[in-house]
């Protein structure tokens, strides 16, 4: 039977790029509803992921990689969907990596000191410290540095100590009836997360320049009951990306279609009829009314 002193609430992961906010939020969530890649940026909209339990409802923000420079409008929409998560939560994540501190990881201290709720610096990738015993020693000087936050070390990868990670979560949130359904895991809708999907694989097969002019517009959503037909586009800014992106007589395409179709199908459960284009759209990503037509408007 439940328990009438449920806690609920909002809590924010933020970092600069590339940090596994991503991957750490699937890892609390204990499934994959976030994009990741080794590739900076891969998160470009705020993600709400829903974790219940039967003593709490954990609300999880996942945010684009705030970062110091916006040499594009798609980066200052970034930085604005970042932002716009630090208001009304009860606590934050501030994700960092190890001893790695950059310019954005100062720009993202700025905002975590100042932030509302519970403050928690959450250092990740401690898996990969070859030197163990400087764990304490940067522990001590973190403390130091943000002496009202909760550290806590984690492997986001390995899932090491996460569970004393959600233990700390769950204590900063109000005592709160829970805002969604039980099996609910996510606000986002399967057409956004299709895209998503669809967006991953280019990532991940691609380029490191390629895939920050690239984005996905789910044109078709039709359901059966066991069969889905999508018809998805893809955008890209030149026409020489179009041809590396479609490949060699549309070998190169074609994997993607395979790779993103396995798991569409797992997160819809259903057989997937996929279909991709690739079209040029000149110069989107710095065009703030084109972006918007995009999708890039929930900020």
């Amino acid at each position: 039977m439940r328990k009438l002193n449920t806690r609920c609430g909002y809590v924010a992961i933020i970092g600069r790029p590339n940090v596994g906010k991503s991957t750490l939020l699937n890892r609390l969530i204990g499934q994959k509803i976030s994009i990741t890649s080794k590739k900076p940026q891969t998160t470009r909209h705020n993600l709400l992921g829903i974790k219940t339990t039967d003593e709490a409802q954990i609300l999880f923000v996942d945010t684009p990689g705030i970062h110091s420079v916006e040499p594009r409008a798609i980066n200052r929409y970034m930085n604005r969907a970042a932002l716009s998560a630090l208001r009304d939560v009860d606590a934050v994540l501030f994700l960092i990596d190890r001893e790695k501190f950059s310019d954005d990881d100062d720009k993202v201290a700025e905002l975590f000191r100042k932030a509302p709720g519970k403050k928690v610096l959450v250092i990740n990738k401690i898996d990969l410290l070859t030197n163990k015993s400087k764990l304490l020693p940067m522990l001590q000087k973190l403390q130091a540095s943000f002496p009202d936050a909760v550290l806590v070390p984690v492997s986001a990868e390995k899932g090491s100590n996460v569970d004393e990670l959600e233990k700390v979560i769950v204590n900063a949130l109000p005592e709160s009836p829970f805002f969604y359904g039980e099996e609910q895991i996510t606000d986002r809708s399967e057409r956004f997360l299709v895209a998503e999907v669809i967006r991953e694989k280019l990532m991940r097969q691609l380029g490191d320049e390629l895939p920050y002019s690239l984005t996905i517009q789910v044109d078709r959503f039709e359901e059966e009951e066991t069969i889905a037909h999508i018809d998805a586009t893809i955008f890209v800014e030149k026409d020489g990306q179009k041809r590396i992106l479609i490949g060699k007589s549309g070998d190169k395409l074609k994997r993607v279609g395979i790779d993103a179709r396995t798991d569409i199908e797992e997160l819809i459960q259903k057989k997937v009829m996929l279909n991709t284009w690739v079209k040029v759209k000149s110069g989107w990503s710095d065009d703030e009314r084109a972006i918007k037509s995009l999708g890039y408007d929930d900020v």
